[in-house]
């Protein structure tokens, strides 16, 4: 019997303490599908840092570092100015990346540092008890803004692979989702491209993905689906932004 799908080299064959219908188990397994086709899985690091992100060490099988929250850009920064032979990345949620590591992010862009960023944008902080985060869509509810995000008083959702974009350099910035099976191949393609960017001694690659929060955002997996379709797909700008 040929044997067509199985489980990534690089993926650890244990169960995951994600919630039901969470994405980043695809995002687990797009990461490692690209780690084993690269041949990456043994001089690649990669560095976590607080939220649900900081469990990935536990799910892709390769070399880690953990890093404070926020600070996995910086972390990422030295590992790879220390081991320039080693492919470094980091793994981040939108909490994580776009609020308290926008400095270490932004800079790192602007530096044009040689690492690859997988950056999990599902508009909250999902480990830390469901807070509105930078990316939180206008209207969603979150349980710091129970009647929904005021622009009047929390500003809009602010778009990361944008701002990202502008940086002068040799920079890769792409966004795909992780909600269908399109965005799913497609996703894998930019990931792809993003480490290859690193492997060619190019700049800085972000792949953000667009995700979900069932449990924070009070739905059923398949109530958040619909949601990315209907909010998180609208306003945040799917393909290759730069590069």
């Amino acid at each position: 019997m040929t044997i067509v799908f199985s489980r990534p080299e690089s993926m650890l064959d244990v169960p995951t303490h994600y919630c039901p219908g969470c994405l980043h188990g695809v995002a687990h397994r797009l990461v490692a599908e690209v780690l084993d086709e690269l041949a990456l899985d043994q001089i690649a690091i990669g560095v976590a840092p607080v939220g649900c992100a900081s469990m990935a060490f536990r799910y892709i099988d390769t070399d880690w570092a953990s890093a404070a929250h926020g600070r996995a850009p910086a972390v990422a920064t030295g590992l790879k100015r220390v081991h320039p032979d080693k492919v470094v990345f980091t793994y981040q949620g939108d909490g994580d990346l776009a609020s308290i590591g926008t400095a270490e992010i932004v800079h790192a862009a602007m530096r044009n540092e040689r690492i690859t960023v997988i950056f999990i944008n599902n508009g909250i902080y999902g480990m830390t008890g469901g807070q509105m985060a930078p990316t939180t869509q206008i209207g969603q509810k979150t349980t710091t803004s129970p009647f929904g995000r005021d622009p009047s008083h929390s500003g809009y959702p602010i778009k990361m692979s944008e701002v990202l974009a502008q940086m002068e350099g040799d920079n890769y910035i792409a966004r795909s989702t992780l909600h269908n099976p399109a965005g799913i191949v497609r996703a894998k393609r930019f990931i792809k491209k993003a480490f290859q960017h690193q492997l060619d001694k190019r700049g800085f690659a972000l792949v953000e993905l667009i995700s979900n929060c069932p449990t924070n955002w009070g739905m059923t997996p398949t109530e958040s689906i619909a949601y990315i379709n209907e909010h998180q797909i609208k306003y945040y700008q799917l393909g290759e932004l730069k590069g």
